[in-house]
């Protein structure tokens, strides 16, 4: 019998949609524009006969049909994604890849040169937008995320049901520990040579620049420090980049990860006189289980790039 379905075109535009929430990420997604997007919605609701948005196009909401549609459709391109990668696993093609900006900006990019070099047929599509602890939402192949804790896989001796446990050890096994997160104060040269910054305690007399995106930054670097926390007197900047940004500037002391800021210590754009410490929270890669040799690829690549990145030196107190 014939199947009787609306445009594929249509069904992904509005899967995309109503699982991000917005016509734009969906756009992104998708690589379209959002009115393509919104024209594709348009079409199957034509088809249906059924509103599937309601409200602001801002703001769009979910009918009790698009309610009942989603989860289903969901399902069905997943498991259509699911049988296109089984069958087409070979060593090129495209990775989707996911991180929090400033990491890829700081981190990821200034090294993918060496993974190109290697792996010319592999093209890697960065994204920064999404839940990057759930590759399904995120629609991407790896994400690069932190965790707090030990990563562990099922416990012989744990009374959780069965199927908990052994989706517990899939996800050990589908994580890759990168590297324990190292926050320190940093702060530029040129505002170096005013102040004095020999001790904790040295902070409290100066500017201590945050981000909104982490404000618990230098609380968790005095917690781990065993020191109080210094008073909060500084700018708070809508993104961390802003903040490094600032620090470089000369503008006041950020407290940093040492691998977002350990290129710019080594060129002497930073200097950290009080050193690093380990935050408790450690970087992490999680891929989808799926046999894939692209990703088996990268992964490889990327488990070598963080046991090649330089530890911070000592601090040094003048």
């Amino acid at each position: 019998m014939k199947r009787r379905l609306p445009p594929l075109n249509a069904l992904r535009a509005f899967e995309a949609a109503a699982r991000l929430g917005r016509m734009t990420a969906a756009a992104d997604e998708l690589s379209v524009t959002p009115g393509a997007i919104s024209r594709q919605v348009q079409v199957l609701e034509a088809s249906l006969g059924q509103r599937l948005f309601e409200g602001s196009k801002n703001k769009p909401q979910l009918t009790h049909a698009g309610q009942t549609l989603l989860p289903a459709l969901s399902a069905a391109l997943d498991t259509m994604e699911a049988a296109v990668r089984a069958v087409s696993d070979h060593a090129s093609g495209t990775l989707d890849v996911a991180c929090f900006s400033t990491f890829t900006v700081k981190w990821l990019i200034p090294r993918l040169f060496d993974f190109n070099a290697l792996y010319p047929d592999i093209e890697v599509r960065l994204r920064t937008n999404g839940p990057l602890g759930d590759l399904e939402r995120a629609r991407c192949d790896l994400a690069i995320t932190v965790e707090t804790g030990e990563l562990r896989g099922a416990d012989p001796s744990d009374t959780q049901p069965g199927a908990q446990a052994a989706q517990q050890a899939a996800d050990a096994a589908n994580t890759l520990t990168l590297f324990p997160e190292r926050l320190g104060p940093v702060l530029a040269p040129s505002l170096a040579a005013r102040i004095a910054l020999h001790t904790p305690v040295d902070l409290a007399a100066h500017v201590l620049l945050q981000s909104k995106t982490r404000l618990n930054a230098w609380q968790m670097w005095a917690s781990a420090q065993g020191c109080a926390l210094p008073p909060l007197v500084g700018t708070a900047y809508e993104h961390y980049y802003f903040t490094l940004q600032a620090a470089v500037a000369g503008l006041g002391v950020c407290v940093a990860p040492w691998h977002l800021v350990a290129d710019d210590v080594q060129a002497g754009r930073l200097l950290a006189p009080l050193g690093f410490c380990e935050s408790g929270y450690r970087y992490v890669a999680k891929r989808r289980p799926q046999r894939s040799q692209k990703l088996d690829l990268f992964c490889a690549w990327l488990l070598a790039q963080a046991a090649q990145s330089p530890l911070p030196s000592a601090p040094i107190h003048s």
